[in-house]
C-alpha cells in the first residue's frame, strides 16, 4: 500500500476517533448522534476509507472500555462501510448500510448492555444514524467526490 493511501486512511481515522470523543455526550450511549458516522460514506470515493472509519472507530470505542463496542461496534462499522464502497455509484444507497447495521446491531448490544426495549434502541440509534450519514454525510461525499485536489491526490496513491 502506498503511503498516500495509509496516510489517507490514517487521516479519516483519526478525525473519526476525535469527533466521537469530543462530542462523547451524544456519541455514545441508548440514544446517541455519533457525528463522526458521517465519514462512513467516503468508502463511496476510496476503498481506503472503509479501513479508515472502521480504525476511527475502534478508538473511539476504545474510550468507551466496553468489549462489546469495541468488537460489535467495529465490526459493524467495518461491514457498513464494505457495503457503502458497494453502492458507491448510487449516493442515495451509499449512506443506508451504516444506518440499517448499526439501528438493528447497535441497537440490540445496547439493549443488553443498558436495558430498555430493543425496538425503541434500534430506533434511537437508527435516528442518530439518519442524522449522521444522510444530513451530514450526503452532503459531505457530494463535496469530497468534486472535489479536484482530493481527486488529484488520491489518483497519485
Amino acid at each position: 500500500m502506498k503511503i498516500r493511501k495509509i496516510l489517507y486512511g490514517a487521516v479519516i481515522a483519526a478525525v473519526y476517533a476525535v469527533i466521537s470523543i469530543v462530542c462523547a455526550p451524544i456519541s455514545y450511549g441508548p440514544i446517541q448522534v455519533r457525528l463522526s458516522e458521517a465519514l462512513t460514506v467516503l468508502p463511496a470515493v476510496t476503498p481506503v476509507a472503509i479501513w479508515g472509519v472502521f480504525v476511527g472507530c475502534l478508538v473511539a470505542n476504545l474510550v468507551t472500555g466496553s468489549v462489546v463496542d469495541i468488537v460489535f461496534g467495529s465490526l459493524t462499522t467495518l461491514v457498513a462501510a464494505y457495503f457503502s464502497y458497494k453502492l458507491r455509484n448510487n449516493k442515495w444507497l451509499v449512506p443506508l448500510p451504516p444506518v440499517l447495521l448499526n439501528g438493528l446491531i447497535v441497537g440490540g448490544y445496547l439493549t443488553a448492555m443498558y436495558g430498555g426495549i430493543w425496538y425503541v434502541n434500534m430506533l434511537t440509534v437508527t435516528v442518530g444514524q439518519l442524522v449522521s450519514c444522510y444530513l451530514l454525510g450526503v452532503p459531505l461525499m457530494v463535496i469530497v467526490k468534486n472535489n479536484k485536489q482530493i481527486h488529484k491526490f488520491l489518483k497519485k496513491s
